[in-house]
């Protein structure tokens, strides 16, 4: 099998047949290389190639510049080693998993239709479920074109079950086959966990959760592991989640099932394409306007989880850093594209 070699370092890996990227084989072996979206949007994970061959598994990936392309970079979550390598690439301790992912067949369960376009898929692996709120794995569907990240909403836990709320994109590369093809009793692969924008359990400040769409998921993982985990039992949480029309806003029950709910759980929603009639009584606007009317002049006081659309997060991260002064150090989200 290929290894891979840090250039200027000791760091080195083999790329076995079960791992699908450069990027995933590094992380599988404990290494903190440099990544986020690991699927070709964000570019975190950027490499030089000094010796050896690679196959590019999506050559057009949008994470690479038009300099990156004439300069020779590639992205290590879309390069397979087809040789032993040598390649120039960013690592910190602060990207070492500290849960090695894994791949795995899994079986789905169930399916659960949320919202118009938003389903839970519940599926069960040969192993316990490890992972931290607010991660990600990556979902390989039969004939597909690669596989495709999606945040996990329950917590880890011992029976193996691993649940996702996944938003139906119209021509989405996965989400087109995984709506209409899978059906309870349907395998597909699962390698994970990945992710940075895990819940921070010794962080002594109150949670903020900002979700918009399909974001609620893993946001929606950190509210559950919040509120089960006795460490934070002192600590409120603001949850806030944004969606085009009445029918989109969900999780409200799940939230209030939890325990504790009624005490320290503040539950806002927005709305941004109202409709005479429809009977919508809370705030309309942009979900990031809501929290900047609501919490306003407090927003550095918490610890701040955001997921979704990217001119979502954008817009966020805009009022949160720049307009709030929020530490970036407060502000965990994953680029996803």
């Amino acid at each position: 099998m290929p290894i891979v070699q840090i250039h200027n370092s000791d760091a080195s890996f083999e790329q076995t047949e079960t791992h699908d990227s450069i990027l995933r084989a590094g992380l599988a072996a404990g290494l903190g290389l440099s990544y986020e979206c690991n699927s070709g949007g964000c570019g975190s994970c950027k490499f030089e190639l000094i010796e050896g061959e690679v196959e590019e598994l999506w050559p057009d990936a949008p994470g690479l510049s038009a300099r990156d392309l004439k300069k020779g970079r590639k992205l290590a979550c879309q390069c397979r080693a087809k040789s032993d390598l040598v390649i120039s690439m960013r690592t910190d301790e602060s990207f070492r998993p500290s849960i090695l992912p894994q791949r795995f067949q899994a079986t789905l369960e169930s399916r659960r239709e949320l919202t118009p376009d938003i389903t839970e898929f519940r599926f069960h692996g040969p192993a316990p479920a490890r992972f931290l709120p607010g991660q990600y794995a990556m979902l390989s569907l039969g004939d597909a074109p690669g596989p495709r990240a999606y945040s996990m909403s329950n917590l880890a836990n011992a029976e193996g079950i691993w649940e996702f709320w996944i938003r139906k994109k119209p021509g989405g590369r996965v989400t087109e086959s995984l709506f209409a093809l899978l059906e309870p009793g349907d395998q597909v692969t699962l390698q994970g966990p990945y992710g940075l924008a895990f819940l921070q359990t010794a962080v002594p400040r109150d949670v903020l959760c900002i979700a918009g769409g399909s974001g609620i998921s893993p946001v929606l993982s950190i509210a559950r592991g919040m509120l089960s985990d006795p460490a934070m039992a002192g600590r409120k949480l603001h949850f806030f989640f944004g969606g085009r029309t009445p029918a989109d806003i969900c999780g409200l029950a799940e939230l209030q099932a939890l325990p504790g709910f009624a005490e320290r759980v503040r539950f806002h929603a927005a709305i941004s394409e109202p409709s005479p009639g429809d009977g919508w009584e809370g705030a309309v606007g942009f979900i990031h306007e809501a929290l900047e009317q609501t919490l306003a002049g407090t927003l550095a006081d918490y610890e701040c989880y955001l997921a979704g659309p990217p001119p979502m997060v954008q817009a966020t991260t805009k009022m949160l850093l720049l307009d709030q002064g929020v530490p970036a150090e407060q502000v965990h989200f994953d680029r996803f594209f």
